[in-house]
């Protein structure tokens, strides 16, 4: 039982070396077989924009290849998210990175024969995207698996840099393929990336998951992940704050080509060098300038400066036509990017159980993909209908009004313990309930002294969102208007089975110390009694 004290703040990050996941071989050898991944991923993002221009497309065509690839992800990562939490995460991973392979692989060969369109090279795309959608939840849902839990903020930054590292590199060796062999050969390299990671996911050897109740129906999974969303404020939180970061923040990933290829007047090998300079200034962010500002900031508040410094890049790009200086401000977007992402990514990760954590995240990986598919789209047909300065500039607005508003009214929350935690005696039952007996009503009668009637009810109300996430679509709490000091805490579970996971699966330290600090108002220190109530028109087999 906990002592009732309120969760500790983990908000600051420890004061561990930027390097030290890498001590953990594991995530070693997985993080290296990512890197190459994200070398092909971004070879083959500027081989589809430079093919795109070269097919005849314009401004909006080539921001539509973002929207390509996010828009898949913003409508299959929820139904990937939870088959994260109900199959082995390793053997999910692989599949997600076989289905990139072979569209990546599709479109080299296509690209070869000279067959490919600009709507085969929009499927293409999103069928890598789709792949992705698959992996990205499970992705982000393995790192507390791979690293101790404070080494997580360091594992996000040490992924983010990942990205921008081959950000850095990707752009320069897709620049120089086009240049040597054509567009064929970025996808090409990608395709054989993708072969890389299953590679290093096939080494891995991870612990069977542990499952006492088994495996959850993927329709039963996907509605815990709304249940537990839509209850969980502090997440919400996050979600928000990402949000308003990331639909501005497109502006750069979706039309920088746009940007090189007119105002700036740049080649392919220019457009590399631009993206490659914003992966080296994350990677910059990443070794020299974030971990020292973590130890000075807040979560908040690095978040704010991040998403300011970068609604200030997109101003600068906006108005700079100086190649040398447009690089430079490339940089430090990349900078105020991976402080960002990497924030708010650590932050979410050590926010959730293990439980629901790939399928609470596919909603992180919504709000990031959608926004960039909503801001392509928007900030696309603004630069064809007025001037991609006109894009450029509006997102900066855009992005340092967010920053403000954010920082205001949208503070992160501090970090509970979410370690799992089994504090519920097991129900005595004479009746022998289905697993899909349902609904059933839990009551829960607590005797308190009616002079602590109002910090009772206090308590209680963290109590409501507990019940809430791990299960329940009902709750309420009563006085008995006859006996003041007898309060009844009532709430609904579908199904048998879904409250036994709120037995066994689904509580967390954080939530007994809750109860805990419940239970410090009993009378007497009664324990409360509770009751299992059945719906009572079942069929005739589920009572024996």
């Amino acid at each position: 039982m906990g002592s009732g004290a309120s969760p500790p703040s983990v908000d600051r990050v420890s004061d561990n070396s930027v390097w030290a996941p890498f001590h953990q071989r594991v995530f070693r050898a997985i993080w290296i077989a990512q890197f190459a991944g994200n070398v092909g991923t971004w070879a083959q993002t500027v081989g589809a924009q430079w093919l795109m221009g070269d097919l005849g497309g314009g401004a909006f065509e080539v921001s539509l290849l973002q929207t390509a690839t996010t828009l898949p992800v913003f409508l299959l990562v929820l139904p990937s998210g939870s088959l994260g939490d109900i199959v082995d995460r390793r053997r999910l991973l692989i599949v997600s990175q076989a289905i990139m392979l072979g569209g990546a692989g599709a479109l080299a060969i296509l690209t070869f024969a000279d067959a490919t369109t600009p709507a085969l090279l929009l499927v293409l795309t999103a069928i890598i995207g789709a792949g992705n959608a698959l992996a990205a939840p499970t992705f982000s849902a393995i790192q507390p698996e791979l690293v101790p839990r404070d080494e997580v903020p360091q594992a996000a930054l040490l992924n983010g840099a990942s990205v921008n590292l081959a950000r850095a590199i990707g752009p320069a060796v897709g620049g120089l393929l086009i240049t040597s062999v054509g567009a064929a050969g970025n996808f090409t390299l990608n395709a054989v990336s993708f072969a890389g990671v299953i590679a290093g996911l096939a080494a891995w050897r991870r612990p069977h998951d542990r499952r006492p109740l088994g495996a959850e129906h993927l329709r039963e999974a996907m509605a815990a992940a709304f249940r537990y969303t839509r209850n969980a404020p502090a997440f919400l939180t996050v979600l928000a704050r990402s949000f308003l970061f990331i639909l501005p923040a497109t502006a750069l990933w979706s039309l920088l080509a746009v940007l090189a290829r007119g105002p700036l007047e740049l080649g392919a090998p220019g457009y590399g060098v631009l993206l490659g300079s914003v992966g080296i200034g994350a990677v910059v962010g990443t070794i020299a300038v974030i971990p020292r500002l973590r130890r000075r900031l807040s979560t908040n508040q690095l978040v704010a400066l991040g998403s300011g410094v970068y609604g200030a890049g997109l101003g600068a790009l906006a108005l700079t036509r100086f190649v040398p200086l447009v690089v430079i401000e490339c940089a430090v977007t990349g900078v105020a990017w991976i402080s960002v992402t990497s924030s708010v990514n650590a932050h979410a990760q050590l926010l959730l159980p293990n439980w629901t954590r790939a399928r609470a995240l596919a909603f992180m990986n919504v709000t990031f993909q959608g926004g960039q598919a909503i801001g392509s789209v928007l900030l696309g047909a603004l630069a064809a209908a007025v001037s991609v300065e006109a894009a450029f500039g509006a997102a900066g607005v855009l992005e340092v009004v967010g920053a403000i508003a954010g920082y205001m009214w949208l503070t992160l929350p501090p970090l509970g313990d979410v370690e799992p935690a089994r504090w519920w005696p097991e129900p005595n039952l004479v009746i022998e309930a289905e697993p899909d007996s349902g609904p059933v009503l839990v009551t829960v009668e607590w005797r308190v002294d009616p002079s602590d009637a109002e910090d009772f009810a206090a308590a209680m109300r963290p109590l409501r969102l507990v019940r809430r996430q791990t299960g329940a679509t009902q709750w309420g709490l009563f006085q008995d208007a006859a006996d003041p000091a007898l309060f009844l805490e009532t709430f609904t579970v579908d199904t048998w089975s879904e409250h036994m996971r709120q037995h066994v699966e689904r509580g967390t330290v954080g939530d007994e110390e809750l109860e805990a600090q419940a239970r410090h108002f009993l009378d007497g220190g009664e324990a409360p009694r509770v009751r299992h109530l059945l719906w009572a028109y079942a069929a005739p087999s589920a009572r024996r």
